[in-house]
């Protein structure tokens, strides 16, 4: 079990989510708690800029080899986002939380929209609009990287080192999910491997996320 930000062994039991995110700035929170979403739509969506291309690749080809995955990769995603409520860290609970909190918060005064939808569920309704079809916007690439050094850097200074990893392999755990949807809609067999490009990104991540 990590410790408060604070300092301090936990209780008995877990702690509420105040407890935790009190030690960040508001834009601070903003980036722990959008940066996964970002990374889901990122290993979703073909990438507008890849730091791995050759400066001698051609110009006229797409900056990564993988399609736009679809809304089955999409919701695979959230699926695993919603799995961090399961986890051992305050700090992941805490950004799951504020995730779909931001939902339940768009749902006010639109209680018709929004009866009968849980957090998941409407994860999924808005990956599913984002992903569907050929209008959503690419991803950078470049911004994402450094979001994510960004994000390590605060949790850095911030956070307690069990609650930093578990955030950061839980970050990284959403993309891989998302890269093992085969372009069919369903989970590549555990021992398929993991196509090229989708190698390079999530290495690439990895190393931004500062997980060796």
């Amino acid at each position: 079990m990590s410790r408060s930000v604070a300092g301090g062994p936990h209780p008995a039991g877990r702690r509420a989510a105040p407890l935790t995110t009190a030690a960040y700035s508001a834009a601070e929170w903003d980036l722990l708690t959008g940066l996964p979403g970002r990374v889901l739509v990122a290993a979703a969506r073909p990438a507008t800029t890849d730091p791995m291309r050759s400066a001698t690749a051609d110009p006229t080809r797409p900056a990564t080899s993988h399609p736009t995955r679809g809304v089955a990769a999409g919701l695979a995603g959230v699926d695993a986002v919603a799995a961090g409520r399961a986890s051992d860290s305050d700090l992941v609970r805490a950004v799951v939380a504020a995730i779909y909190s931001r939902h339940d918060g768009a749902c006010s005064g639109h209680e018709d929209a929004c009866s009968g939808h849980d957090g998941a569920h409407s994860g999924r309704d808005e990956v599913s609009s984002r992903l569907d079809g050929t209008s959503a916007p690419a991803v950078d690439l470049v911004d994402l990287l450094a979001a994510c050094r960004a994000a390590v850097r605060v949790l850095r200074r911030r956070a307690d080192p069990a609650d930093s990893a578990a955030y950061r392999q839980w970050v990284q755990s959403v993309a891989a999910r998302v890269c093992r949807v085969t372009p069919e809609g369903a989970p590549a067999p555990a021992d398929a491997p993991v196509a090229p490009a989708d190698r390079r990104f999530l290495d690439r991540l990895g190393a931004a996320l500062d997980l060796g």
